[in-house]
């Protein structure tokens, strides 16, 4: 039985490339939902809700304070579908795995594969969304003030990566796609809530402890800590956490997914 470490890439990057074959006829009508959401929210709460609040959150405006975070959302969102409704859809009703394990790629070439295209995708929204972001600060609102925004792609790659481990480790655990819904509304919603996109999360009694403890919390405050600086230590903090993490769900994804194979 192979290991994550014998890795074939070729194989990997064979299933990247069907991946992106597909996307390629139908990504006109895919991406503009995925991409408009997070701007919706910039629109709707930065700038309308935020010309009713007299003075925004760390002293300047409120939209100032929530784009970083919708950056980092909108990479978990591009990553987290893929891992989840489309992965389990190709595995459970197409059987486009079983078509995989039929060749000589191994279940770890097909979940590097998987969650390569994840972070593409992630790439795509995250990236989507800083161009947008990147074009309002030209035009005279402050969402990027710090050189170290150059650095947003990577930390979008990061993010794209863990929420992408994270959505194969639930698929491995499901066999109905009604499951979902739990992870949707238990999981992603709430971190969209109270990861410190909209407000500090220190708002509530113990909400930073418990926040600390989350993906999101940490992709939020990297990502503000590069769009507007001043980096400080707990900016290392985050993408440290965030590296780990991705490191463990490297070890148990393959695994656990090759576990729900054979069941």
């Amino acid at each position: 039985m192979r290991l994550l470490g014998d890795l074939d890439t070729k194989m990997a990057w064979a299933v990247f490339m069907r991946n992106a074959t597909e996307y390629s006829h139908s990504w006109r009508m895919n991406i503009l939902p995925n991409f408009f959401e997070p701007v919706l929210y910039l629109i709707g709460m930065g700038i309308g809700l935020g010309h009713y609040m007299s003075r925004g959150l760390d002293g300047g405006d409120y939209v100032v304070f929530i784009a970083p975070g919708l950056c980092a959302s909108a990479a978990m969102n591009g990553a987290s579908f893929e891992t989840t409704y489309n992965m389990f859809i190709k595995m459970t009703y197409v059987r486009l795995y079983d078509a995989y394990l039929s060749t000589p790629a191994q279940i770890q070439d097909v979940v590097a594969g998987e969650n390569l295209w994840a972070v593409a995708r992630a790439m795509f929204y995250g990236l989507g969304f800083l161009l947008v972001i990147a074009a309002m600060s030209l035009f005279g609102v402050p969402l990027l003030t710090s050189p170290a925004a150059l650095l947003m792609p990577l930390a979008i790659v990061l993010i794209g990566a863990t929420f992408a481990l994270i959505g194969s480790l639930f698929t491995s655990m499901i066999k109905q796609i009604d499951l979902y819904s739990y992870y949707y509304t238990l999981w992603l919603t709430p971190l969209f809530l109270f990861s410190g996109i909209f407000f500090p999360v220190d708002r509530f009694p113990g909400g930073e402890t418990v926040a600390w403890c989350t993906p999101l919390f940490h992709a939020v405050r990297l990502s503000r800590g590069l769009c507007q600086g001043p980096l400080g230590t707990e900016h290392a903090v985050s993408a440290v956490w965030l590296v780990v993490l991705c490191g463990l769900l490297l070890t148990i994804v393959p695994k656990r997914l090759r576990a729900r194979f054979w069941q």
